[in-house]
């Protein structure tokens, strides 16, 4: 278990305390990285496609990756909250069957570990502006992958460590839904890494079943059996998260994208995107500049 768990790090973005209002009132809201809080006052509302968690004090909330979820406060709420983005070696999340938003009960070691987290990372608050679209992306987000790069070696892993421990709080069996690595046949999972890693190349399943040295129906079957989707869903869903990713970090074009995610043309990038995320990707860059961070 030890070993799965730090195949994955985690790089800081943001951190902060911060007391919000009616203002905090965001629909649609789909980000590549997680967002994780700790309510100390007032009340808001968290959802996703299922569920509709009431945000209260003395409570943890997650938000993985790529999670559809609409936020929202009524009247007031203070709120410790840390946002940041998932790295692995075989790019596989570790919220990759759980993508929903979560809440858990807080323990006095989370507030304290919010607390070091904002006093060892200073000035990592949404400090600019209250609209991103004041801001451009790409030269904001070089910004604090700077102030990751500056950090010192014990800055650094304190700030994984307290990342990982909040994470953690998340990892129950009462809580997260876990498919066990070891029931996934190899081929499947090393399919499952090579797509993530690999986005950019020609992915056609006939070409991932010789990989795997399987008929190409056979090989299907299996994936979709393990992953619960077909080979070219999941392929989809894989490039269309980093398209994500790309329009919030980036200045890149939608040719650009297409291009640096495996789609022949923009064309077809957008009509899967569309499919995927049920807006275009215009509307989607759009909605990102809508959007409080």
């Amino acid at each position: 278990m030890i070993k799965r768990v730090l195949k994955h790090n985690f790089s800081l973005l943001n951190a902060d305390h911060v007391h919000l209002g009616i203002k905090w009132n965001y629909q649609n809201v789909i980000s590549p990285y997680y967002r994780l809080y700790y309510i100390d006052k007032g009340a808001g509302e968290i959802s996703d496609v299922k569920t509709i968690l009431q945000l209260e004090p003395g409570y943890l909330y997650i938000i993985p990756s790529f999670t559809f979820c609409n936020l929202s406060c009524q009247s007031y709420m203070s709120q410790y909250f840390i946002q940041f983005f998932e790295e692995s070696f075989d790019g596989i999340s570790l919220f990759a069957g759980n993508r929903s938003v979560m809440k858990t009960k807080a323990k006095p070691v989370d507030v304290i570990n919010f607390a070091r987290l904002l006093e060892i990372n200073p000035g990592r608050g949404i400090n600019r502006s209250d609209n991103p679209k004041i801001y451009e992306k790409d030269i904001f987000y070089k910004e604090y992958q700077e102030l990751n790069n500056k950090q010192n070696v014990a800055t650094y892993l304190e700030t994984q460590g307290i990342i990982l421990q909040l994470i953690a709080r998340f990892l129950t069996a009462d809580i997260f839904k876990h498919q066990e690595i070891n029931h996934i046949p190899v081929k499947i999972m090393e399919a499952i890494s090579f797509i993530s890693l690999n986005l950019k190349q020609d992915l056609s399943i006939k070409f991932l079943a010789e990989r795997a040295n399987q008929n190409t129906d056979y090989f299907s079957r299996q994936f979709q059996q393990f992953t619960g989707e077909r080979p070219i869903n999941y392929i989809h869903e894989k490039r269309i998260e980093r398209a994500q990713y790309l329009m919030v970090a980036t200045q890149m074009t939608f040719s650009q994208i297409a291009a640096h995610t495996g789609f022949e043309n923009v064309f077809y990038f957008s009509k899967i995107f569309k499919k995927i995320t049920g807006i275009s990707p215009g509307n989607y860059r759009k909605q990102l500049d809508l959007q409080i961070r």
